[in-house]
Order: structure tokens, then C-alpha cells, then sequence
């Protein structure tokens, strides 16, 4: 049986962790309703991906380019990307290598082939894709500005969750202290009617 405590301790978890993902909600929406698009209208990128369809992302090769990176150094660059076919929660790599009904990975992925060939590095590609889907395409929000929130977002809502459950541990665990308790002696008797109330009261036990 769950005890009075281990109950409150689970209800504050969970509390923080609602909160933590409704906020984590909210700065990626802010965050998409203030990127540029390709198009240069903000917000026009709001939901990216939501469709199944995956956007063209172009870059103009550049003069003389050569694949700017090894297969290996793409496919790292493909986990930093987060798959946009709506549901998926995988980044591009590992939805085109596990999941062979999404048709979005694989366009994605062909988009970071041609961006490769075409001499661009990985962060003139990442930014190709924000100014593309906005915000959602990364797994992680960049550490900057606005974003820098999103990584100490979860370290400040842990705190936070500790010290409730603390104060909700510590608040259960206080008992009042006892009140002294003082012998009974009869209102104004005298020693002497004590000492012989006392000497009565072993001579009737002993008979």
C-alpha cells in the first residue's frame, strides 16, 4: 500500500514533469512564431510537417564544391534533425534506417545529400533546414538567446520539484513534541498528609 508520503512525493513529480513539457511546449511555438522562413515571412512555418510532406530545402552549390563531409560526419549531421512527417519523434537518420513507411526521412535525407555535394558545411546545412521547417527540425534548441531556456529548463524544474518534495517530506515527517507531564499532588495537603496517604496506601497493599 502506498503510504501518505510516497503519494505526495509521485503527485509532485508528476506535476513538475506537466510543467516542464507544457513549457517546453510554448517556447518551441514562440520560438517558430519568430523564425524567418525561407520566404522571409515569420511564423509562416508554425507547423512545420504536420501535413506528412517534407519541404525543399536548397542551397546554390558552391563554385567548384566537393562533398563537404564523410558519410559517417552526414549521418551525425542526420541525428541533429528531427524527422517532420508529423508523428515521428526520431531524427531523420534513424527514422529512414528503421522506419521504411515514412516517405519524409528519405526526402530529408536527400536534401542533406545534395546540400553535402554542393560543398556546404553542417551548420550552413542545420540552417538551411531551420529557415526551412523553423525551430522543430532540431532535436535540441540551439544554446542561444531565446533558446539557452530549453536547456536550463529541465535542470530548473527538477530544483524545483526537489525542494516540494522536501518541504511536502519534512511537513509529514514533524510531530508535536510531547507535553511534560508533572505528578498529581493534592491541593493544598502538607507533606506530612502526603507521607501518611503514601505509608496507607502500601500498608493496603501489602495486607
Amino acid at each position: 500500500m502506498t503510504s501518505r508520503r510516497e503519494f505526495m512525493a509521485r503527485a509532485a513529480g508528476a506535476a513538475g514533469a506537466l510543467a516542464l513539457f507544457a513549457l517546453n511546449g510554448e517556447m518551441l511555438r514562440a520560438q517558430d512564431a519568430q523564425t524567418p522562413t525561407r520566404d522571409g515571412a515569420a511564423g509562416a512555418d508554425s507547423m512545420p510537417g504536420m501535413n506528412g510532406q517534407a519541404k525543399p530545402v536548397r542551397l546554390p552549390p558552391k563554385a567548384g564544391a566537393t562533398p563537404s563531409m564523410t558519410a559517417k560526419e552526414r549521418d551525425d549531421l542526420e541525428h541533429r534533425l528531427h524527422c517532420q512527417c508529423g508523428t515521428c519523434v526520431l531524427d531523420v537518420y534513424t527514422c529512414r534506417t528503421t522506419d521504411f513507411t515514412c516517405q519524409v526521412s528519405p526526402a530529408m535525407h536527400r536534401d542533406v545529400l545534395a546540400l553535402v555535394e554542393g560543398g556546404h558545411s553542417a551548420q550552413e546545412i542545420i540552417d538551411a533546414f531551420v529557415g526551412t521547417y523553423g525551430q522543430r527540425v532540431l532535436m535540441a534548441p540551439s544554446k542561444s538567446g531565446f533558446n539557452l531556456l530549453a536547456w536550463f529548463a529541465p535542470g530548473i524544474a527538477l530544483l524545483a520539484g526537489g525542494a516540494v518534495v522536501a518541504l511536502i517530506v519534512r511537513r509529514l515527517g514533524t510531530k508535536p513534541a510531547a507535553t511534560p507531564t508533572t505528578p498529581l499532588t493534592a491541593a493544598g495537603a502538607t507533606r506530612a498528609e502526603l507521607d501518611r496517604l503514601e505509608a496507607a496506601v502500601k500498608g493496603h497493599g501489602e495486607a
